[in-house]
């Protein structure tokens, strides 16, 4: 037995919604006990966090790892290699700011795939645990398809197209709703897969027990999404009230990316971005943070995700969605709420992460300061575990 104790902090539980002075006693990767005076055995390995704050490790739930953050990433024609390269960069900086887990939402050429089963392998070690899948599928010359998205149109060739992602390994289905904002000559209010073609994808993923995300921005999208089965909307830019009843009555969850408008707006055409993305940025910013604050305050299920890889939206960036959350009228620990257990409970992986409790694998993250009174400090990692083992330390 391998047995490390974390001690010296304050203990964040998510799931009792407190802040307590305590340790953690960690068996193998796994949580054995958690209180305010743990024994701990002979030959335990001692982590003394110093009056830092420990947090169950943090979700990004919406990324893309083989996108770096250009400002015109239809400028880059990187290579297999060169997106693979910096898609390991990319998991390394989620490490070193406390995220533990993610979900990938669009990759070129099953590349997410592979680095997934290199992590599970042990062959990646600086890396977060996570769920891929593999190419978005979108209508052809719709949102996504300069990105590497698998281009289909009409039932028959949606389900194929979802037989493929997921002959590939793909763990969800990610499916194109709607125009997007870096896509050039569409438009994030028109709705572009139909609801029947996005049913017969979602079909074939509910088949093997695979879920599906939707990239949907306008209103009718959205809305042909969630009837069609869906089971989580990202963005979802333009939600209106029959919108938040659909997703309240089918259990639909809502990852609403905030950072991704945000730094389009904040860098603007003067850093590079593309003159219709910043335009079509102008005009969906405010309903996009509106919509996101009335589904929650509705009681819409919601996950936390930043969409990053897209312009100046950095892979270390994943704090900033909590704090734009917190910007918008959530507290620290609703925020926290979002990163951890909640999207912990969508990706199906509540029964071992999401808090710090026993059973539990030893996913933890500690912060400077005090997030849950203070979010600003979500933004200063000090030391990351996983699976009960250091893999970043500036402590």
């Amino acid at each position: 037995m391998q047995y490390t104790l974390v001690t010296g902090g304050n203990i964040v539980d998510i799931e009792n919604k407190k802040v307590f002075p305590g340790q953690i006693l960690i068996e193998d990767g796994i949580i054995k006990e958690v209180g305010e005076k743990v024994v701990a055995p002979e030959g335990c390995q001692i982590i003394d966090v110093a009056g830092n704050t420990v947090l169950p490790g943090l979700f990004n739930c919406h990324e893309h790892m083989t996108m770096a953050p250009d400002p015109n990433p239809e400028a880059v024609a990187d290579t297999d290699a060169q997106m693979t390269m910096k898609a390991l960069h990319h998991l390394e900086q989620y490490i070193e700011t406390g995220v533990t887990y993610v979900r990938d939402v669009g990759s070129s050429n099953f590349i997410d795939i592979d680095i997934r089963d290199a992590v599970k392998s042990g062959l990646v070690k600086k890396a977060p645990d996570m769920q891929v899948s593999g190419q978005c599928i979108c209508m052809t010359g719709g949102h996504g398809w300069s990105a590497g998205g698998r281009q289909a149109d009409g039932v028959d060739e949606l389900r194929k197209a979802a037989r493929e992602q997921l002959r590939a390994g793909a763990d969800w289905l990610k499916i194109m709703a709607t125009g997007g904002v870096m896509t050039r000559g569409v438009e994030p209010g028109s709705p572009q897969l139909t609801e029947e073609e996005m049913r017969a994808a979602i079909e074939e993923g509910h088949k093997v027990g695979a879920k599906s995300a939707t990239h949907a921005q306008g209103t009718i999208g959205i809305k042909n999404a969630i009837r069609a089965g869906i089971d989580s909307v990202e963005h979802g830019c333009y939600l209106d009230d029959e919108a938040v009843e659909l997703m309240l009555k089918n259990g639909t969850w809502l990852v609403a990316t905030l950072c991704a408008p945000y730094y389009i707006k904040k860098y603007g055409v003067e850093n590079g971005i593309p003159e219709y993305a910043v335009r079509k940025v102008d005009v969906i910013i405010s309903h996009h943070y509106a919509s996101f604050i009335k589904a929650y305050r509705a009681g819409v299920k919601c996950a936390l995700g930043t969409d990053s890889g897209t312009p100046f939206n950095s892979h270390a960036g994943t704090g900033n969605e909590l704090v734009l959350s917190v910007g918008e009228g959530l507290t620290p620990l609703e925020a926290i709420e979002l990163a951890t257990i909640n999207s912990a409970t969508m990706l199906g992986v509540e029964k071992e992460l999401g808090s710090i409790v026993p059973g539990k694998k030893a996913h933890l993250a500690v912060f400077a300061g005090n997030p849950a009174e203070n979010i600003q400090d979500i933004l200063n990692c000090v030391m990351t575990i996983k699976n009960g083992e250091v893999l970043y330390s500036k402590l």
